[in-house]
């Protein structure tokens, strides 16, 4: 079981890492003006929505910016914390990385039933959205696992200090 959560844990810090590193500079050009970002940020923004075919990027509906707010107001600070419980091992890594993939499944279920439904998807593109959908049900199951790494508990450390017996 260890040897699975630690494939488990490595799998959701690429992940963290990859949405810690994408969303501020790639996803938040969605809803936030352009003229905070570099020209080659910009460029490589409107260059993926045109070869994957992302019309959501391109185009920007309001229930697809709402999710992006969400991602970046939300998400973000979430995965930059969940990056931190991995490393330091903290004991409330469960917990956020619940709250992680149910938000992550939850936003990725309005998308792909979206780009499904609306007969624009693409193969590049539908390959671009099922690993997010792979990742927030990792980040489910891996938020319902026990807590990994074996921890001592402080008060077996403490001298035992007897009590004043009352007379």
């Amino acid at each position: 079981m260890g040897a699975l959560l630690k494939l488990t844990d490595a799998i959701l810090f690429l992940f963290f890492l990859l949405i810690a590193i994408v969303a501020p500079l790639l996803d938040a050009q969605t809803c936030l003006p352009e003229s905070l970002f570099p020209d080659i940020l910009l460029d490589l923004h409107k260059w993926y929505g045109r070869e994957v075919g992302d019309y959501l990027v391109v185009e920007k509906p309001l229930f697809y910016v709402g999710f992006v707010w969400l991602e970046i107001l939300f998400l973000w600070p979430l995965s930059i914390l969940n990056l931190y419980g991995i490393v330091a091992a903290k004991s409330w890594f469960n917990t956020t990385c619940l709250i992680y993939g149910v938000s992550v499944a939850t936003s990725m279920a309005a998308i792909m039933s979206e780009v499904i439904g609306s007969g624009k998807a693409s193969d590049n593109l539908l390959m671009v959205y099922f690993p997010f959908v792979g990742l927030g049900l990792l980040a489910i199951l891996r938020g319902l696992l026990p807590y990994s790494t074996k921890t001592t508990s402080n008060i077996s450390k403490r001298p035992a200090f007897a009590r004043k017996k009352r007379a």
